[in-house]
């Protein structure tokens, strides 16, 4: 089994990378194989809505000028799928929304088949409010593909502002520590 999870944030090694990693490290201890990807700050674009997806039924996103595919085929081979955002102005970061667009529509324009079934948690950081807002629309994406949505002790979010205050958020933590436990017993559960 195989979990890729993205973060979504452009700080490689911010709060969202970290609590990235203390689920990635709940699932490694279970022996499931972990890659994190980083999308934030990396060349992506949103959906044309030209429809080519639907045309052409090939799994893929028609535009060719930067590594959505890519994401999309990893999302595909992957058994389960974890998308980070920081929050920004009470929603995901540019990147993740380009990620849940395009992948969105390549999945629904195949008939639906590609996230069926598969483990979806989402994972968020935020200095004061609106995390539930990013939390709901990674969520919102998870649902829409018939993916398998985790809980975990409390909403998979951490307070933190500056780099490493994740490490500060005991609750944080403890929430982001379970939800990788939830999602490993879960994968095991359905994947089996």
């Amino acid at each position: 089994m195989k979990v890729v999870a993205f973060n979504g944030s452009p700080r490689a090694n911010g709060n969202t990378a970290q609590s990235i990693q203390l689920v990635l490290a709940e699932l490694k201890k279970e022996g499931i194989e972990t890659e994190l990807i980083q999308l934030g700050g990396r060349k992506v674009f949103g959906c044309l809505a030209c429809g080519k997806c639907w045309e052409n039924k090939d799994n893929r996103c028609a535009r060719q000028d930067d590594e959505m595919n890519t994401f999309i085929r990893k999302m595909q081979e992957a058994d389960g799928i974890i998308i980070g955002s920081p929050t920004y102005f009470s929603n995901v970061s540019t990147e993740v929304k380009a990620l849940i667009d395009r992948c969105g529509f390549v999945s629904k324009a195949n008939g639906g088949e590609m996230l069926r079934g598969k483990v979806g948690a989402a994972v968020v950081s935020v200095r004061r409010a609106g995390s539930n807002f990013v939390y709901s629309a990674i969520n919102f994406f998870f649902g829409v593909a018939e993916m398998v949505i985790p809980g975990s002790s409390y909403w998979n979010m951490t307070l933190a502002l500056e780099p490493g205050d994740v490490q500060k958020d005991e609750e944080g933590i403890q929430t982001f520590q379970t939800l990788g436990k939830n999602m490993a017993k879960l994968l095991k559960q359905t994947r089996a």
